[in-house]
């Protein structure tokens, strides 16, 4: 079910962008990759994404994106912060019109109180300046946060653009 509606929702998400000759990024950690991997299963959309990096470290979010050190010491990789940077950064390496950006803890460790397994962090970014974070709390295994989160990830598109 949930492969269906990556699907419809990243076709969906490209038709867009088509119509408004749009490009986007993604900046990828807790999904690793699986953004990406929605995205290319729509044909022809090499016309619109041509971007898409997995950051899954915190060395990586800042050699790739730009999130400085400071922000991840001060405010740790899951975070408001560190979700609008690797959004930022993803827009400004890929030239895009648009981006989104994921950080979470899908679990099933790895939780804490104050950031529980689940909490996941959704950036968006456009290059006219404009961007906002999403806090999201899922629930279910691993899996489901990651499937979650994609999902999320393109509605969130969707509505911005």
């Amino acid at each position: 079910m949930a492969d269906n509606e990556k699907h419809t929702l990243a076709k969906k998400l490209y038709d867009i962008l088509k119509v408004n000759n749009m490009t986007v990024a993604t900046a990828e950690s807790c999904t690793g990759g699986m953004i990406g991997a929605a995205l290319t299963s729509v044909s022809g959309m090499s016309e619109c994404y041509g971007y898409g990096v997995v950051t899954y470290a915190n060395e990586a979010k800042e050699k790739m994106l730009g999130v400085k050190h400071e922000t991840l010491e001060t405010y740790g990789a899951v975070s408001e912060q560190t979700a609008l940077e690797m959004a930022k950064g993803a827009l400004k390496l890929s030239l895009a019109d648009v981006s989104v950006a994921v950080t979470g803890i899908a679990g099933p460790s790895g939780g804490i109180k104050e950031k529980p397994v689940g909490l996941v962090y959704i950036g968006f970014a456009e290059k006219s300046g404009k961007c906002k974070a999403y806090k999201n709390i899922f629930l279910g295994d691993r899996e489901s946060v990651r499937e979650q989160t994609v999902i999320k990830a393109f509605e969130i598109l969707i509505e911005n653009i």
